[in-house]
């Protein structure tokens, strides 16, 4: 990676932004301290909802940081088969005594609103999720000064971000938690992701720009590999997600080690786009039936994640997580990065001295 970029965090450990809530500014704060990069997730909020916990950031911490946002989402949902799902959920609404969510809530997470305040308040960087943006978007957040990264989950659509002028690539391992960050939503390739270890080599191959790499990483000695795979930086998600600073609900922190959730699966069923998270009874009953239709299936589902959350019921909530869940440790998040320098560097040192990872 680009010496400038680099130099922002001293530590190759960048902590994923997570929407919904968990990537709070508590939780970016404490990772840029211990040494890596925070990030804030933008999506779901509004750009005032996002303006505000930059500020709030900014007075956690000095450190450079990132902000995440969702690139706006094309119209090729089929409207019968929203409705067609709407009527499966009538159940779960009524048993959680909620009302369905409207799937006309929005498609552009207030993407424009949100450029404008980032352009006016630039940060040190910006990834993009679900797409890349255009030349004149990226040139735009350049002259603030902000490093532009974007999130791959193929070859193809690392070339896209290289071509858009992005400082670097996320590449997304279909081991990642949370929402697979495919430029395209294709649901002929359901099921077809690449592995992180085999996409960084492909990436690699692919593009000149520096790479980060995401998906399933747990562990220092994980780091050590990607980074000797070719990537420049490691960002963990599902890793942060149990930190005492995350923004998580509880169920959901502990969820990731309870021995009733023994997997995860890519499913539409919160959603309308593939999203990996814990199997649980509604992403077995619902995952199935669930059409590609984002964000309407998001809005429509809203209302019923909130309520289960509320009852306390893990079953019908929206448990995100990556592969590498069992291995989550419940740490504040600073040392949490500092166990993870810890492994890398004797990962690193086992590496040189001729041992194995």
């Amino acid at each position: 990676m680009s010496s400038a970029l680099t130099d922002l965090f001293p530590l190759p450990i960048v902590q994923a932004p997570m929407a919904g809530g968990v990537s709070v500014p508590q939780l970016a704060a404490a990772v840029c301290e211990a040494g890596g990069l925070g990030f804030l997730a933008a999506g779901y909020k509004t750009a005032d909802g996002m303006y505000q916990e930059i500020k709030q950031l900014r007075s956690l911490t000095s450190r450079p940081f990132g902000v995440n946002v969702f690139m706006p989402q094309p119209e090729y949902a089929d409207p019968a088969a929203v409705d067609v799902y709407a009527h499966q959920l009538a159940g779960e609404a009524t048993w959680y005594e909620a009302e369905l969510g409207d799937p006309d809530s929005g498609r552009d997470d207030g993407f424009e609103a949100k450029l404008v305040v980032l352009r006016d308040n630039p940060v040190p960087v910006v990834s993009f999720h679900f797409g890349v943006p255009n030349r004149e978007v990226v040139d735009a957040l350049h002259r603030v000064g902000t490093f532009v990264l974007a999130a791959a989950t193929t070859p193809d659509e690392a070339r896209a971000v290289e071509r858009a002028g992005a400082d670097g690539v996320i590449a997304q391992g279909v081991e990642a938690g949370g929402h697979q960050g495919t430029h395209r939503d294709v649901p002929e390739l359901d099921g077809t992701g690449i592995g992180l270890l085999s996409l960084i080599a492909q990436i690699r191959e692919a593009v000149s720009i520096p790479i980060v790499a995401a998906g399933g990483i747990m562990r220092g000695s994980q780091i050590a590999g990607v980074l000797a795979a070719g990537a420049s930086a490691a960002q963990l998600g599902t890793a942060f997600l149990a930190t005492h600073e995350s923004g998580a609900n509880a169920l959901h922190k502990r969820a990731l080690t309870n021995p009733l959730f023994v997997r995860t699966e890519l499913t539409r069923a919160f959603s309308g786009r593939p999203a990996r998270g814990l199997v649980n009874r509604f992403l077995r009953e619902h995952g199935p039936y669930a059409p590609a239709a984002y964000p309407e299936i998001h809005h429509l589902t809203s209302p019923l994640r909130k309520a289960a959350a509320k009852a306390g019921d893990a079953q019908g909530m929206a448990l995100w997580a990556g592969q590498g869940h069992r291995m989550a440790r419940e740490l504040p998040a600073g040392q949490l990065v500092e166990v993870l320098a810890g492994e890398l560097a004797a990962a690193r040192a086992s590496l040189a001295g001729g041992g194995v990872l």
